[in-house]
């Protein structure tokens, strides 16, 4: 390994960590700074101009510093070599561990938060990653995650010779329904691929499986079947992380708001109501306008002081004079009501009763005759 030729006369590889469609990935070690790091080599060559877009957006990668991107030390992208050198993450993929087995939702939430912090600071900076997926999720030994092979599909554009002609780029089972139809490809794009990565991970399978048409074509057909069971949450932040619509989708750090549970929902922006400028001094005061009267109703007259002060005075007079008539009337229909009927009463006993009495009956009726 040692008479093995130095990459970029300064690399020697290692051991084959990974391969993809169109490079390798060794363990290397740096002989200058002695360190070790991730070399990646592409197997194919392309011409100038795919070259110059290689090194291009290999120096936009090296210009952004996160801790969850794999940092990127060096390239080349000369007629010979086309390489990239990049932090050595020791770990596994995320796809490793979902082939283990489906991930505990708070677990996922709290992976799906880092990455889509990163996805903010990456698209902050203008940049679309366009290839959001397990094997490009890096999980170190701690359970930090790495979003890595950032902006792969644009480096494998050039190296395929592949020119800015409309082509899209990226993997079927996780592109966007606008990658699918051929629709303008933006940040919303990584949203999308984003959950269905997190969806992938609760459910441990694959949400849109198939060859490439077939896999693509199935999001277009229905949304992605998002568990009732977990956390409240992650299922609000996985619909609507995979809404069909671009513009409906919430952005890379309204998704990690979500993810974390900082937020439960998407509030859209509302613009600024614009300010009017501010009146020049000595200005006349603003008169007021007449407010419209409702239909139907007789308009409010002003009256003069003098008479409004008149009006006043005599307030008390009719209230008295109001108050006297109605306590005539209530004295009046108390007098109509007629008395209610005496009960007849006998006449007393005047002494014994029947034939006994007679006598004296007659007696009484002649004093009462000759009086």
């Amino acid at each position: 390994m040692g008479d093995a030729p130095l990459l970029g006369g300064r690399y020697r590889l290692g051991a084959r960590l990974g391969t993809g469609g169109m490079a390798d990935v060794h363990r290397a070690m740096d002989t200058r700074l002695q360190r070790v790091v991730a070399a990646k080599v592409f197997r194919s060559g392309a011409d100038a101009t795919g070259r110059e877009r290689f090194a291009e957006e290999a120096r936009i990668l090296a210009g952004l510093s996160h801790p969850g991107l794999v940092t990127v030390h060096d390239f080349s992208a000369s007629e010979d070599e086309l390489y990239l050198i990049m932090e050595l993450v020791e770990g596994r993929t995320l796809a490793d561990a979902i082939a283990a087995g489906p991930l505990p939702p708070e677990h996922v939430a709290d992976l799906g938060g880092q990455l889509a912090d990163v996805l903010a600071h990456v698209h902050d900076n203008g940049i679309v990653h366009r290839d959001v997926k397990p094997s490009n999720v890096l999980i170190a030994g701690d359970g930090k995650a790495f979003l890595a092979d950032f902006g792969i599909s644009r480096l494998a554009a050039a190296v395929a010779r592949m020119t800015s002609s409309g082509i899209i780029v990226g993997t079927a089972t996780y592109m966007a329904p606008e990658q699918v139809s051929g629709g303008e490809v933006s940040y919303p794009a990584d949203v999308y691929a984003l959950g269905l990565v997190l969806l992938e991970c609760i459910t441990g399978r694959v949400e849109y499986p198939g060859a490439g048409a077939e896999s693509a074509v199935a999001r277009l057909v229905r949304a992605p079947e998002v568990p009732v069971g977990i956390p409240a949450h992650l299922h609000r932040a996985l619909i609507a992380m995979t809404a069909a619509a671009p513009e409906r989708r919430p952005t890379a750090a309204q998704s990690a708001d979500l993810l974390s549970g900082r937020s439960t929902e998407v509030i859209p922006r509302i613009p600024a109501a614009p300010q009017l400028p501010p009146e020049p001094p000595n200005r006349p005061m603003t008169q007021q306008l007449p407010v419209a009267e409702p239909p139907n109703r007789p308009v409010t007259q002003h009256l003069p002081v003098a008479e409004l002060q008149q009006r006043r005075n005599r307030r008390p007079l009719l209230l008295a004079g109001g108050g006297l008539l109605v306590l005539l009337v209530v004295l009046i229909g108390f007098l109509s009501v007629p008395e209610a009927p005496v009960s007849p009463t006998l006449p007393p006993e005047s002494g014994p009763a029947g034939v006994a009495r007679l006598p004296d009956d007659l007696a009484n009726l002649e004093r009462l005759v000759r009086e």
